[in-house]
């Protein structure tokens, strides 16, 4: 997962993203969410150094080590 391989609490990327911390929990749990908080919420794990790959309808994310 992206925000924990950042270093991040979900209390952070909320912070960071202005999305609920309740929305990133049904984020992560793969629930449906507002595609503007995901662009917030992946905006907010890019800043911090995430990189986002869109393949054949799959994201992939790395990290930096």
């Amino acid at each position: 997962m992206a925000r924990t391989g950042l270093g991040m609490s979900a209390d952070d990327l909320s912070q960071k993203s202005g999305v609920s911390r309740v929305t990133i929990a049904r984020m992560e749990s793969g629930k449906p969410v507002a595609d503007a908080s995901i662009a917030a919420v992946e905006k907010a794990l890019s800043d911090a150094g995430a990189d986002f790959t869109h393949r054949k309808g799959k994201v992939g994310v790395e990290v930096p080590e």
